[in-house]
């Protein structure tokens, strides 16, 4: 039977899970698990030790001001889901927590594991990007537009931990997915965020990272309305193709998923909390390109 052992530690403060990731520049450190602990079962990852964040009390908060909501890195989607401070303030974004895979992913996945992990089809970045975030970590602050590099990639440096995000507060916001059935990710997930003169469109899921829509925010920012995106599209060679949709099928959802983003925000809901409930079915063209 192969064992594959790795050392373990839960260290009780910032700066001590800080000085061992320095000691370890192999350590991976693992929030709430729900990335890092399957990888690790398929051996797609191999860290010769893990730093538990979990005990980290001080990361696990929420703070609302007049201009935005600041939520630490340990806070669970659970709490972000049933906060009423994030309610009130966006309730897309507490909307979008609410449908965040199941409840025991939701009760133990945290913010800041899943930004950090930038899975392509995770929900969080397209809140971060579409509400002009701010991500603190131990070092610096970073501009959304700046933190999400590429595939699983962000511009965190080694040792460096994300402790908090700050989001801007918009005049009105939704969130609208088509997810998968099964993990319900997000097969395209469109967030929608008006700032009184300017305007943000973040999609997740559809490419090899989060993105922003640029003609779609340019067309919302002279009439925001529903009617304002027609006729704009996204190209498919710029988007993902694989088992559960192509490209064409992700680049014929964008603009729809958008619409409806937009007509929830001016009706003045969020969407629904699992997430926008479209039923699956297998497009006749998927996988044609």
């Amino acid at each position: 039977m192969f064992t594959y052992p790795f050392e373990y530690a839960r260290p009780a403060t910032i700066d001590d899970a800080l000085r061992l990731l320095e000691e370890r520049p192999d350590a991976r450190p693992v929030a709430g698990g729900q990335s890092l602990i399957a990888a690790l079962k398929l051996r797609l990852a191999a860290p010769d030790a893990l730093v538990d964040l979990g005990a980290l009390d001080a990361l696990a908060s929420i703070g609302v001001n007049a201009r935005e909501v600041v939520i630490g890195a340990m806070t669970r989607h659970a709490t972000v889901a049933a906060s009423n401070e994030i309610a009130a303030a966006i309730p897309a974004l507490a909307a979008l927590a609410a449908g965040i895979g199941d409840r025991q992913v939701r009760n133990m996945g945290t913010m800041g594991g899943s930004v950090a992990n930038n899975d392509p089809a995770a929900d969080y970045p397209a809140a971060v990007l579409a509400l002009d975030g701010t991500v603190q970590t131990t070092r610096r602050r970073i501009a959304s537009d700046d933190f999400f590099v590429g595939l699983y990639e962000t511009a965190l440096q080694p040792g460096e931990l994300l402790t908090s995000i700050a989001f801007r507060i918009p005049s009105r916001a939704a969130y609208v997915k088509f997810k998968n059935p099964a993990s319900r990710f997000a097969l395209v997930g469109v967030f929608v965020a008006e700032f009184g003169t300017s305007v943000r469109v973040a999609v997740t899921g559809a490419g090899a990272g989060v993105f922003r829509v640029t003609q779609m925010e340019d067309a919302l920012r002279q009439d925001f309305s529903a009617a304002a995106l027609d006729g704009l599209s996204v190209a498919a060679d710029t988007l993902s193709s694989d088992i559960h949709a192509s490209a064409a099928y992700r680049a014929h959802l964008i603009p729809v998923l958008a619409r409806r983003a937009v007509q929830l925000a001016l009706d003045g809901q969020d969407g629904p909390a699992d997430g926008w409930q479209i039923p699956y079915q297998q497009p006749s063209f998927m996988g044609q390109e």
